[in-house]
């Protein structure tokens, strides 16, 4: 079987399984691939070619003596770095952490792992996972592939998961998401990303930004790729606190039941203001298509505008400053610019304006839940615009007004290509739903994708 990059993960690990691919093909077919693109493309901060090799060996064998792990054995899938592996280097985005080797391993990657899945190296990511437009000041940008002349955002803070993903470097691979990190670069690179609710998918072993709101979430191509990387990843963690009692994920169940008879909310008409027309015009065909397969498209009064939330940060600012603090205010550190800017405004929020915050933080949600009340899920597009310039990138504002609300609300929600522009660049559609009901956000996913094609376009590489 040639051409095993253009496989989904799913397909891929269907031909394995069956015997048709083994994981030593699949491997070296991403491998190569890497060598070719990489030094452009620029989407790893380490590739393990000889660890990659040696796995996929011991996974043929594995597979052609009976002893197979699992259906997922031998798949390639890439880990954004923030994500700890014992003995590897987690720079977590930062220069200033070139050195720092860890410890243990995350118990996503033991997931992963378990599971006979063969980590091709570690992703490109913001420094500290703390911007919205994947750029990175020290360690460099990775280069968004739907445009070969002009570089443009990956988004971030996942950005080398995005675009290692996009490019078909590897099937599927995990972010996270603090305000849209998994999302925005699936939004900007034409992908799949789920954003988990938090306790559904372990922290531990991740770098950390903000305690409250860091979810876990994996980048792939279509839904029940995501599916499958999500519940590979979910469960309870007796390393992490949030995870327990948290019902283990099970997304199988209502995946193909379609939307007939789903109430799905548009965004109010003041919040289209701002938006691209290219963006709207895909906003409101996948409204369309959806209604178009039986779902009924609403109205919704909501308590808030998006970019209130946005305005929201304090959590976010406090939070990171307790993890990053000293060393932001440490003048001689090799930080970003833009990034200690955010970190160091974390010095002034007080305990009385982050108690308040999260006081109001919990009010919103209940506004939030009536609001919902018999509606299944609210729809957006994912991002105000397609992938814009580098050279056009204000690090002082975020590409998250539509991600931002589903994290300060523990929500889920699902990013998934919508269109392209004139240009080629890919617009996403976001589907928002209550915390913990991830199988709805994927089982509506997969109605649109089961109607459109916009998940099968390949960047020209």
């Amino acid at each position: 079987m040639t051409d095993l990059h253009t496989l989904s993960a799913a397909a891929l690990a269907r031909a394995i399984a069956a015997r048709k691919v083994s994981p030593v093909e699949a491997v070296e077919a991403m491998l190569g691939r890497i060598e070719r693109l990489e030094p452009k493309l620029q989407a790893f901060t380490e590739v393990f070619w000889q660890d990659a090799r040696l796995a996929a060996e011991g996974a043929d064998r594995a597979i052609r003596s009976g002893h197979a792990v699992g259906p997922l054995h031998g798949v390639p899938v890439v880990l954004k770095d923030l994500i700890d592996m014992e003995g590897r280097i987690t720079m977590g985005g930062s220069a200033a952490h070139r050195t720092r080797r860890a410890t243990r391993t995350a118990t996503v990657a033991r997931r992963l792992i378990a599971q006979g899945m063969i980590v091709l190296g570690k992703t490109h990511t913001v420094e500290f996972a703390y911007g919205g437009w994947g750029t990175n000041q020290h360690l460099g940008t990775p280069w968004n592939p739907w445009d070969p002349e002009v570089a443009r955002t990956p988004g971030g803070s996942s950005s080398g998961t995005g675009v290692a993903v996009a490019a078909r470097l590897a099937p599927w691979g995990i972010g996270t998401d603090t305000g849209g990190s998994v999302r925005l670069p699936a939004a900007f690179c034409g992908l799949t990303g789920l954003k988990v609710t938090v306790g559904r998918v372990s922290t531990s072993g991740i770098v950390p930004l903000s305690a409250t709101l860091d979810t876990p979430g994996p980048l792939a191509r279509t839904v029940e790729d995501t599916a499958l990387l999500y519940e590979a990843i979910s469960g309870p963690d007796p390393l992490d606190p949030t995870t327990r009692g948290v019902v283990p994920a099970d997304p199988w169940g209502v995946l193909n039941r379609g939307v007939r008879g789903l109430r799905l909310a548009r965004m109010p008409e003041a919040e289209r203001q701002g938006t691209a027309p290219e963006v709207l015009a895909a906003y409101d065909g996948a409204l369309a298509v959806l209604a178009g397969e039986g779902a009924e498209i609403v109205e919704i009064a909501l308590p808030f505008r998006f970019a209130d939330i946005v305005a929201m940060n304090g959590i976010t600012s406090a939070e990171a400053y307790l993890e990053n603090g000293a060393l932001a205010e440490d003048a001689a550190s090799p930080l970003g610019d833009a990034v200690r800017a955010r970190i160091l405004a974390g010095a002034s929020v007080s305990a009385e304006t982050y108690l308040r915050t999260q006081r109001r933080r919990a009010e919103m949600k209940a506004r939030f839940a009536a609001a919902m009340e018999g509606i299944d899920a609210l729809l957006t597009p994912t991002t105000e615009s397609a992938a814009i310039p580098l050279d056009a990138v204000d690090e002082g504002m975020m590409p998250s007004r539509f991600t931002r609300f589903g994290n300060l609300l523990d929500l889920c929600a699902l990013a998934l290509p919508a269109g392209f522009t004139a240009g080629g660049l890919p617009m996403s559609l976001q589907i928002a739903c209550r915390g913990y009901d991830e199988a709805m956000a994927l089982r509506i996913g997969q109605a649109y994708q089961g109607a459109t094609q916009w998940h099968l376009r390949e960047p020209v590489l």
